[in-house]
C-alpha cells in the first residue's frame, strides 16, 4: 500500500467521492449501490485529516472511535494498525460504514468542514471494516471463564455489541432472537443495496464461533419465557429489543387492502428474500402505483426498494411509480442526504409540502388512491423545525394501489409482560440510566431504541457498550445492585 506523505494545505482539497452503480442500472437490480474506496483513493482521503491535536470528530462518535489515529494508520499503510485502533471501539466497522450518519456526528464536527468538505470518516471507516473482513487481522480474544450468564434480548446493534463485549470479558452469554433470523433491523430492516446481508451474517458468524456466543432464534420474550424466567436462569438480561412497532394515521382508509408498514413490507422484502428476483418466488408484492408515506431513512428505503422490484420484474418503461408523501418542504427531509439524493437519482417522486387526509379504497375494500392536502410552513414547533400547516380547499387525489406509512415506531409491548418493577414512559420506551443503562428492575439493562425510540445504528451500539461495561462491574466487581 503506498505511504504517500499527508498533503499540507488540506483545505484546498477536495473531499473524495465514493464510487456508485449507474442509478439507470441500480433499479434493475438489488446490489450494493456505494461501491466503496479504492485502495489508492482511501490513502488520498485519509491525507486530508489535519491530524488535531484535540479531535472533535471523536466527540461526535458514539462509540468514540479514536478517529484521528485510525485514518493516520491507513494513511501510512499500516491496514493491521488502522483495523487495530478501529476495533478497540467499534465492534462493527463495515456495517456502521455504510449506514450511520457521519454527516451529523463525527464528520458535522470534522476541523476541516470549517473552511471545506469534511474528511469522509464513514468511507474511510468502511473501507478499514471491508479490509478486516477478508483478513481477520485481529481475532477476537476472551478472557478466563467468570461463571456468570447473561441473556441477551434481541440481536440488533444494541445486543450485538453488548454480546460480544460481555462474551470478551468471559461471561458466558445467550442471545434471545424473536425472528428465525439474528441480526435484528441490520436484517430486516435495511435494504441489500444499502447493508449486504453478508456483511452482517459475516460479522454475527465470526463472533459467535470465536466467543461461543449462544443465539436462540425463534424466541419471543413476554411470550416463549416471561422477563422474569429469564432472570430466574441468568445473572443478568439485557433487554435490547428495539423499536419496532410501527405508526399508523387516524384517518379514513387505514384499513383498507393495500395499507402496510414500512417496517412490514421491509421485512418482507429482507428476510422473505425479495431482492433475489425472479429467480426467487416470494410472496412480496408491490402495487404498480406506490405511495410512501415520510421521508426519513425507513421510507426511503420501502419506496427505493418498491422500484426495485416494479423494474426488475416488469421492466423501466411499464408505467409504474413511486411516490414519497411528506408534508415539510425538502429542507426538512430527515434521512440521509446521501439517501435522498440517490431516490432523486432512481426517479422517486416527492411531494412535497404534502399531507394525507384518506385513503381511497374500491368496493372491494382494495385501495385506489390516496386524498391529500397541500401544507405550507408556519412558526417553528417543539422539534425547531417550521410547522406544516394545512391548506384550506387544497386537496387532491394520488392515484396509488398500495400505501406504506414509515412514520416512526416505538417498542414492542410483548416482552414486558409478566415484568413488574420494569418502568416504562409514556410513549413506551424502557426507562433507563443513559451511561449505565441500568433499568427499575434489578439486574435487568437496556440500551438502543427501546430505551430512545428509533435511532441510529451507532448509537444502539454506543448504548450496548456501555451497558456491558456496567454489567461487568456488577457481575464481577459488585455484584450487587446498589
Amino acid at each position: 500500500m503506498s505511504t504517500k506523505p499527508y498533503d499540507r494545505d488540506r483545505s484546498k482539497t477536495k473531499r473524495l467521492e465514493m464510487p456508485v452503480q449507474e442509478s439507470a442500472l441500480r433499479i434493475m437490480n438489488f446490489d450494493e449501490v456505494a461501491l466503496g474506496y479504492t485502495t489508492e483513493m482511501a490513502v488520498k482521503e485519509a491525507g486530508r485529516c489535519l491530524q488535531c491535536k484535540e479531535p472533535q470528530c471523536v466527540t461526535g462518535c458514539p462509540v468514540g472511535v479514536l478517529i484521528p489515529q485510525f485514518i493516520k494508520a491507513l494513511g501510512e499503510g499500516d491496514m493491521t494498525r488502522a483495523v487495530g485502533i478501529m476495533k478497540s471501539r467499534n465492534n462493527l466497522p463495515a456495517i456502521c460504514g455504510r449506514v450511520c450518519p457521519q454527516e451529523i456526528q463525527c464528520e458535522a464536527r470534522c476541523v476541516l468542514g470549517k473552511k471545506a468538505e469534511p474528511v469522509a470518516i464513514g468511507r474511510l471507516e468502511r473501507f478499514v471494516g471491508d479490509f478486516e473482513l477478508l483478513s481477520r487481522t485481529h481475532p477476537l480474544e476472551q478472557k478466563k471463564d467468570t461463571g456468570m450468564k447473561v441473556a441477551v434480548v434481541g440481536s440488533g446493534p444494541a445486543g450485538l455489541t453488548c454480546a460480544v463485549d460481555l462474551a470478551k470479558e468471559g461471561h458466558m452469554v445467550v442471545i434471545f432472537e424473536s425472528l428465525h433470523t439474528a441480526g435484528g433491523v441490520l436484517v430486516y430492516g435495511i435494504p441489500e443495496f444499502r447493508l449486504p446481508k453478508a456483511i452482517v451474517n459475516s460479522e454475527i458468524n465470526y463472533a459467535v464461533e470465536s466467543l461461543g456466543i449462544a443465539i436462540r432464534t425463534d424466541h419471543v420474550i413476554g411470550r416463549t419465557y416471561t422477563l422474569d424466567e429469564l432472570l430466574s436462569e441468568h445473572d443478568s438480561v439485557f433487554l435490547g429489543t428495539g423499536a419496532g412497532l410501527p405508526s399508523f394515521m387516524d384517518i379514513p382508509g387505514i384499513n383498507l387492502n393495500g395499507v402496510m408498514s414500512a417496517n412490514e413490507f421491509l421485512a418482507r422484502v429482507n428476510l422473505m428474500k425479495g431482492y433475489l428476483f425472479p429467480d426467487y418466488d416470494t410472496p412480496v408484492k408491490t402495487g404498480k402505483k406506490v405511495a410512501v408515506v415520510g421521508a426519513g431513512n425507513v421510507a426511503m428505503d420501502a419506496a427505493r426498494s418498491c422500484l426495485r422490484l416494479q423494474k426488475g420484474r416488469s421492466g423501466r418503461d411499464s408505467g409504474n411509480k413511486v411516490h414519497i408523501i411528506y408534508r415539510r418542504s425538502r429542507d426538512e427531509v430527515p434521512a440521509r442526504r446521501e439517501e435522498l439524493l440517490h431516490a432523486e437519482e432512481e426517479g422517486i417522486i416527492f411531494d412535497f409540502l404534502t399531507n394525507p387526509v384518506g385513503i381511497l379504497g374500491d368496493s372491494g375494500s382494495n385501495v385506489t388512491g390516496l386524498r391529500c392536502i397541500r401544507m405550507k410552513l408556519g412558526e417553528p414547533d417543539n422539534s425547531g423545525r417550521r410547522k406544516p400547516v394545512p391548506l384550506k380547499g387544497s386537496e387532491f387525489d394520488i392515484a396509488a394501489d398500495t400505501v406504506i406509512m414509515a412514520l416512526g415506531t416505538s417498542p414492542n409491548p410483548l416482552v414486558f409482560f409478566d415484568s413488574k418493577g420494569l418502568n416504562r414512559n409514556l410513549n413506551g420506551t424502557v426507562m433507563a440510566d443513559h451511561e449505565t443503562g441500568r433499568t427499575t428492575k434489578t439486574r435487568v439493562w437496556a440500551g438502543g431504541d427501546i430505551v430512545t425510540g428509533a435511532a441510529t445504528v451507532i448509537s444502539a451500539m454506543g448504548a450496548g457498550k456501555r451497558a456491558a461495561a456496567d454489567i461487568h462491574k456488577f457481575l464481577t466487581l459488585d455484584n450487587r445492585w446498589d
